[in-house]
């Protein structure tokens, strides 16, 4: 799979072998990427906003990222999960994990509690989700009772990911795990979206992924979890349905790219330009707002 072309640091003991859009994979030092059985996961500063990975970054993204995944990983007892220590270098302390080596579904498992973006694009036309038949009369942000499972076919960096069907699922990669990731996907949203309204918080969608441990092949919860990378988290105190919700995460950046002061016309094709210190500083801000009140803790840059 081709990655992206990114200055990922060196690091005594590893070596870099893979750029995703956030981030950077290595393998220890003297193994071949095909051999290895733990993999470095470092979460970097980068920003993707439409496909595009932006030039600005957000100062502490990573370190956000990567401490709000480990504290989810010890919430959901019970669902396997990849972390295996966080006994790392120095230089990404913080914002990276030691991992197991997972064969990984080509799915993204996608979890909706709630009805907005692309999902109430696709209602409003068709009355579907992912060609999932939904009631008459919702809105946006209309709660989703029970949630739905709403998978996409991964794509290479810099393409869309591509909306498919349950049955699409299973006949890429059998229905026993597809039955398994649907049941695991919406087991982890359920439990997820109980602990965040507990502290004043609405997880409206979630993005997860798994892989098959090839050690014993248990189906395993691997990348990030329940960051506002990968999912849609609102405050439950302005949460009006009805009305586009202001949400913890890329909001202010995907606000300015697609409004006037940038100059940037979405559909061009041209690379974004750079973000103003004010969206990058708010952005920040928003994500650490989201690691403090979901777990309770003060964050340490």
């Amino acid at each position: 799979m081709a990655g992206l072309q990114t200055q990922a640091p060196d690091l005594p003991g590893w070596t870099h072998v893979y750029s995703g859009k956030v981030r950077d994979l290595y393998v220890p030092a003297g193994s071949a990427r095909d051999d290895a059985d733990r993999v470095l996961v470092v979460a970097s500063d980068r920003i993707s906003a439409y496909d595009f990975v932006l030039a600005s970054e957000i100062p502490d993204k990573g370190k956000v990222l990567t401490q709000l995944s480990l504290w989810w990983f010890s919430q959901l007892a019970g669902i396997p999960h990849h972390v295996v220590s966080t006994d790392v270098p120095e230089a990404v302390a913080g914002r990276a994990m030691v991992c197991k080596k997972l064969a990984m579904f080509p799915i993204e498992c996608i979890a909706r509690g709630y009805l907005t973006g692309s999902g109430l694009l696709e209602y409003r036309a068709s009355g579907t989700v992912c060609s999932l038949p939904l009631p008459g009369g919702l809105r946006d942000g209309s709660r989703l009772e029970p949630p739905i499972f709403t998978p996409s076919a991964k794509a290479e960096v810099g393409e869309h990911d591509e909306n498919i069907t349950y049955a699409e699922v299973e006949e890429r990669i059998g229905k026993g795990p597809a039955d398994e990731l649907r049941r695991l996907t919406l087991e982890l949203y359920t439990r997820a979206e109980d602990i965040a309204r507990s502290r004043g918080i609405i997880l409206a969608d979630t993005k997860v992924e798994f892989g098959i441990d090839p050690a014993d092949g248990t189906i395993t919860l691997g990348d990030e979890v329940l960051t506002p990378d990968s999912s849609r988290f609102w405050d439950a105190e302005t949460y009006r349905p009805g009305q586009a919700q202001p949400s913890f995460d890329k909001q202010y950046v995907r606000d300015w790219l697609t409004g006037p002061e940038s100059g940037w016309d979405r559909s061009s094709g041209a690379e974004p330009p750079a973000l103003p210190a004010e969206v990058v500083e708010r952005t920040r801000a928003r994500y650490i707002e989201a690691y403090e009140r979901i777990t309770g803790r003060t964050f340490e840059a």
